[in-house]
C-alpha cells in the first residue's frame, strides 16, 4: 500500500509493503545476494529494464530493501528513494553524481564533522571545490556561488547548533543560479519537515538516527525525483554502498512507530529545553521550539515540530562541562542521536573533534557545548538527572 494521499502515520505503516504469497503481513527478509530466474529471456526483461524483478542485491534488486525505498519515499514525498550504508555514503554519492572536476559545492552552516571533511578534504583531491559560508554570511550566498556551482546543500536544524535555514527561499535562489538543492533533513526527520515539499531538489538522511530509531542499524537514504535519483544509483553500485537486506528489514520495523516515536521526543525535548533555559548554570539553549531562539518564527513556518535535539552552552569550561556530562545517569555519553535512549555528547569531543580549534571557535562550537538528544524515557525523570548533574 502507497496511497500518497493517505496520512504520514498511515503511509508509515503501510506503504511499500505487499501481502507475501505466504501471508506475512509486512515484507519478509529476503536475505539473498542473488536471485534465480526460469529463463535466459525473463533474466533479460529485468537486466535490460523491461520488467521488475529481483536480481542482485548490491544493485538494490532485492525486495526487502526496494520495500523499504518505496515507503521513505513516501513519507517524504519524493518520486523515489535510494538507500544506502550509511548517511555518509548517501552524501558522497549524490556529491559524485552530480559534480564533476572542476564543479564546486555551496556548504551552508554547520554540518556534521564527517560532512565537512567529505567537502573539505575528500573531494578537492577529485576537483569539486566546496566554499563554506556560516548562516550570518548568507548575504554573501549570491557572491560565492557561480556558473560551475552544482549543489547548495545544508542541514536544517543544523549540528550542533540547531540553526534553521529557510529552505523555500534557498531553493528558490538556487533553481535560479541553475544548482540543486540538497537538504540533510536528519534532524527533523519526515514528521517534523518535508525539504521536498518546500522546493528542495534531494533530501538525504542518516537512518542511523531517527528513521531507524533504536540504535541498532546504520543506514542511509537519498530521497527526490527519479530523473536526479538516476546519476546516483550508478555510484551506489559502483562503490558497494548498498544497504544489507537485514539493515532494510530492521529499518522497516522503526519506520512503522516514527511518527509516534518522534512527537513524543518533541514534547520531551521541548520542555527540557524551557527548564533548562531558567537554570543558573546554563548559558544558552537552541532549540527551534523557544520563542527566545533566534530561528523560531522560521521554524514555526516550515517546520511540524521542533524535535528531539537540544544544544546547551554551560558557565565553564571544557572540564568542568565534561564532570557534569560524566555525572548524568539516563542520558548515555554517545555520538549519535535519535533513538529510544537519551544521549548527550560534547561536540567537540565526538561529532567535530576532527575540526581543528580555529574552525570550531569560528561556527561557536565551544568547549562548554553541550548536545541532548531526548529519547522516550519519562520526561521527569530526564530533567531529575539532569538536575543532579548540573547541580
Amino acid at each position: 500500500m502507497s496511497d500518497p494521499a493517505a496520512n504520514l502515520a498511515t503511509r508509515c505503516v503501510h506503504a511499500g509493503d505487499r501481502l507475501d504469497p505466504r501471508g506475512a503481513i509486512h515484507t519478509p527478509l529476503y536475505n539473498h545476494s542473488t536471485f534465480g530466474f526460469t529463463s535466459t529471456a525473463a533474466l533479460l526483461d529485468v537486466v535490460e529494464g523491461r520488467a521488475q524483478g529481483s536480481l542482485y542485491t548490491r544493485y538494490g534488486l532485492n525486495p526487502t530493501i526496494r520495500s523499504i525505498e518505496e515507503k521513505l519515499a513516501s513519507i517524504e514525498g519524493g518520486e523515489a528513494a535510494w538507500v544506502f550504508a550509511s548517511g555518509m555514503a548517501a552524501e558522497s554519492a549524490t556529491f559524485l553524481a552530480h559534480c564533476r572536476s572542476g564543479d564546486e559545492i555551496v556548504c551552508l552552516g554547520d554540518v556534521y564533522g564527517g560532512t565537512f571533511e567529505l567537502l573539505a578534504d575528500n573531494l578537492p583531491r577529485l576537483g569539486i571545490r566546496t566554499t563554506f559560508l556560516l548562516g550570518s554570511e548568507l548575504d554573501r550566498l549570491d557572491a560565492v556561488m557561480s556558473e560551475r556551482t552544482r549543489i547548495l546543500f545544508f542541514e536544517t536544524p543544523t549540528n550542533p547548533n540547531m540553526e534553521v535555514f529557510d529552505i523555500a527561499a534557498l531553493a528558490s535562489k538556487a533553481r535560479e543560479r541553475g544548482a540543486l538543492t540538497v537538504v540533510d533533513n536528519t534532524f527533523a526527520s519526515p514528521v517534523n519537515q518535508n525539504p521536498l515539499a518546500l522546493g528542495a531538489d534531494l533530501v538525504v538522511h542518516s537512518t542511523t538516527k531517527y528513521l531507524g530509531g533504536h540504535s541498532d542499524l546504520t543506514g542511509g537514504v537519498v530521497v527526490g525525483s527519479t530523473k536526479l535519483l538516476e546519476p546516483i544509483w550508478t555510484w551506489r553500485k559502483n562503490l558497494g554502498q548498498m544497504m544489507a537486506p537485514e539493515v532494510a528489514f530492521l529499518l522497516a520495523r522503526s519506520v512503522r512507530t516514527l511518527v509516534v516515536r518522534v512527537q513524543a521526543q518533541n514534547i520531551t525535548a521541548a520542555r527540557i529545553a524551557s527548564r533548562l533555559e531558567q537554570h543558573p548554570r546554563v548559558l544558552k539553549v537552541n532549540y527551534p521550539g523557544l520563542p527566545s531562539f533566534a530561528g523560531h518564527e522560521l521554524a514555526r513556518r516550515q517546520m511540524k515540530g521542533f524535535g528531539g535535539m537540544i544544544s546547551v552552552v554551560l558557565h565553564g569550561d571544557a572540564a568542568s562541562t565534561a564532570a557534569a556530562v560524566d555525572r548524568l545517569r539516563l542520558f548515555s555519553i554517545g555520538a549519535s542521536l535519535g533513538g529510544v535512549e537519551s544521549l548527550v555528547t560534547q561536540p567537540i569531543t565526538t561529532t567535530h573533534h576532527g575540526l581543528t580549534a580555529e574552525e570550531r571557535a569560528r561556527r561557536g562550537i565551544v568547549d562548554s557545548l553541550v548536545r541532548l538528544s531526548c529519547g522516550l524515557e519519562d520526561v521527569e525523570d530526564l530533567w531529575s538527572d539532569l538536575e543532579q548533574a548540573l547541580d
